[in-house]
C-alpha cells in the first residue's frame, strides 16, 4: 500500500483516586497528615499508573495491528453521521468487519463472532464501537492478533455451557434486532436461530420449514426465548408436548403443523 501506514493516536484516560491522600486501608488518617495533602509519593506512584495504563490502552487500540480495518475507525470529522453509531464512540462498519474476519480466519456468519460480540457487549449486529472493543479486548486479556487466535477456542467452549448458551441466545436477539423495533423479523429470526441451534436441535430444519410456510413476519422476545425451551425440553416425537401449557400459539401452531405432516 502506497504512502507511510497509518498510526491511531494515543488515548489518554485519567485516573480518579478516591481515597484522601494518606488514608489508610481502614480510611482512617495516619497522625499529623492533613486531608488532601500533597504527598510526592503518591504523585510519583500514580504518575506511573497513568503511564502504564495509557501504554496499554495505546496497545488496545492496535490491538490486532490490521491497517485496513482500524482505519475503517472515523477518528476525525465524520464521528455522528453513522445511524447505527452509539454516542461519540468511533466505529468499525461492515466492510471493517469482514476484512477483520478474514484476518482473524473466522467466516462473518460463524457463531464464534456472535459469542466475541456477547463478550464486547456490542450493542449492534455489523457494528463495534471503539469502546466496546477496548472493554472486551480488556476482559479477554488480548492485546496482538495472535492472542486472539488463541482465544476463539474458548469463545467457542462458551456454547457449550447451558448458562452462558443461554446468556447468547438471550442476547442475540436484542443484537440482531432493529432498534426502533420491538420485534425480530422473520428471515433474521431463521438465520439467527440457525446459526444457534442448527448443529445441535434435531427438529430445527423441520421447524425452519414450518417458519417458511407459516403467516409470521416477526418472532418476538417471549416466542424466541421459548423456542429455546422447546428445543431443550420436547421431546423429538413431540410426545411430551403439552398442548394447554404456557407454550406461545407459535409453538401450538408448529405442533400441529408437524403431526399433520408426518400423517400425510
Amino acid at each position: 500500500m502506497g504512502g507511510p501506514e497509518w498510526q491511531p493516536p494515543v488515548l489518554r484516560c485519567e485516573l480518579r483516586f478516591e481515597e484522601s491522600v494518606g488514608g489508610t486501608a481502614s480510611g482512617a488518617r495516619e497522625p499529623g497528615r492533613r486531608a488532601g495533602a500533597s504527598c510526592p509519593k503518591m504523585h510519583s506512584d500514580a504518575a506511573a499508573v497513568n503511564f502504564q495504563l495509557n501504554s496499554h490502552l495505546s496497545t488496545l487500540a492496535n490491538i490486532h495491528k490490521i491497517y485496513h480495518t482500524l482505519n475503517k475507525l472515523n477518528l476525525t470529522e465524520d464521528v455522528g453521521q453513522d445511524d447505527h453509531q452509539t454516542g461519540t464512540d468511533d466505529v468499525v462498519g461492515p466492510e471493517g468487519m469482514e476484512k477483520f474476519c478474514e484476518d482473524i480466519g473466522v467466516e462473518p456468519e460463524n457463531v464464534v463472532m456472535l459469542v466475541l460480540a456477547w463478550k464486547l457487549d456490542a450493542q449492534n449486529m455489523g457494528y463495534f464501537t471503539l469502546q466496546e472493543w477496548l472493554k472486551g479486548m480488556t476482559a479477554l486479556q488480548c492485546d496482538t492478533t495472535e492472542k486472539l487466535r488463541a482465544t476463539l477456542d474458548y469463545l467457542r467452549s462458551l456454547l457449550n455451557d447451558t448458562t452462558n448458551f443461554k446468556l447468547i441466545y438471550r442476547y442475540a436477539f436484542d443484537f440482531a434486532r432493529e432498534k426502533d423495533q420491538r420485534s425480530l423479523d422473520i428471515n433474521t429470526a431463521k438465520c439467527m436461530l440457525g446459526l444457534l441451534l442448527g448443529k445441535i436441535w434435531p427438529l430445527f430444519p423441520v421447524f425452519h420449514q414450518f417458519l417458511e410456510q407459516s403467516k409470521y413476519k416477526v418472532i418476538n422476545k417471549d416466542q424466541w426465548c421459548n423456542v429455546l425451551e422447546f428445543s431443550r425440553t420436547i421431546s423429538l416425537d413431540l410426545s411430551n408436548y403439552d398442548e394447554d401449557g404456557a407454550w406461545p400459539v407459535l409453538l401450538d401452531e408448529f405442533v400441529e403443523w408437524y403431526k399433520d405432516k408426518q400423517m400425510s
